[in-house]
């Protein structure tokens, strides 16, 4: 199972649609579960990140693997990263992804974490980088089982 823990949700039906598209798509390789947890807007940014640190990880079991998703994370091409979550379903069947809020993710989580992903040093909304995210896990099952879409 690959679970993706977000913060906040999805409200535009574009950002919906893709991640339907998306969820079909990866359906054929494997189980996908979206999980949505709020988005504790505070101006106190240390609360928001404990409540959404309770939040996320109340979703993650002891035995999951936990790749989270920062900007201070290693940067993969999309055939490293193939070959990294081809070598985590080796030795787990659980796999996890935590994509943050506006405020990134608590210390906690990033201790909990089993690696630290990186897409970029930029900056991404929450709602597009749900979608690359899938995108990149959808391209690394192509890539494992030699199916054309990958260049």
């Amino acid at each position: 199972m690959i679970k993706i823990l977000c913060v906040g949700n999805l409200k535009e039906k574009y950002w919906q649609e893709a991640v339907k598209e998306y969820e079909k798509r990866l359906s054929r390789y494997h189980k996908i579960m979206i999980v949505e947890v709020p988005e504790f807007s505070q101006t106190d940014v240390k609360k928001e990140l404990e409540k959404q640190r309770d939040a996320l990880l109340k979703q993650i079991k002891d035995k999951d693997f936990v790749i989270t998703l920062e900007i201070e994370g290693k940067m993969l091409s999309s055939v490293e990263l193939s070959e990294k979550l081809e070598q985590i379903f080796l030795q787990n069947s659980d796999l996890v992804f935590v994509i943050g809020g506006s405020n990134g993710l608590h210390e906690d989580l990033k201790k909990r974490s089993n690696f630290a992903l990186s897409f970029s040093k930029m900056t991404f909304p929450h709602q597009l980088f749900r979608i690359l995210l899938l995108e990149q896990i959808y391209r690394s099952f192509k890539i494992q089982n030699r199916e054309t879409y990958h260049k």
